[in-house]
């Protein structure tokens, strides 16, 4: 999978997405994009998800007939982040053109046992 991480998506989140191409919206010039734009800009470009922290993009964005697929991040920060990558993970390689899936993530690392 071609996959676009917006803006504020922690970059070590690529390591967890093996076997995938992943673009920063920086890297293209696309980090002034607005959502739509960018929406846009990914699917003609070829890219199959955007992963996103952007909760807001849910009621900003049309994805019926979208050729990509929407990730939200629940939370952004790495540190709690990186205890749930496999949630990420998981919504990514099971996402769809035209869906849109959030990732829950609490804002609070979880507690060792």
């Amino acid at each position: 999978m071609l996959i676009l991480f917006d803006n504020g998506t922690p970059a070590p989140l690529r390591r967890a997405l093996r076997g995938h191409t992943v673009v920063e919206a920086m890297d293209r010039g696309w980090d002034r994009l607005v959502n739509g734009e960018l929406l846009a800009a990914a699917e003609a470009a070829g890219f199959d998800v955007l992963v996103t922290t952007d909760k807001n993009m849910r009621y900003q964005q049309n994805m019926k007939n979208r050729r990509i697929a929407v990730v939200v991040l629940g939370n952004q920060q790495w540190p709690v982040l990186k205890h749930y990558v496999d949630r990420v993970v998981s919504a990514v390689e099971s996402s769809v053109a035209g869906s849109f899936a959030e990732v829950d993530v609490p804002f609070a690392k979880p507690t060792q046992p």
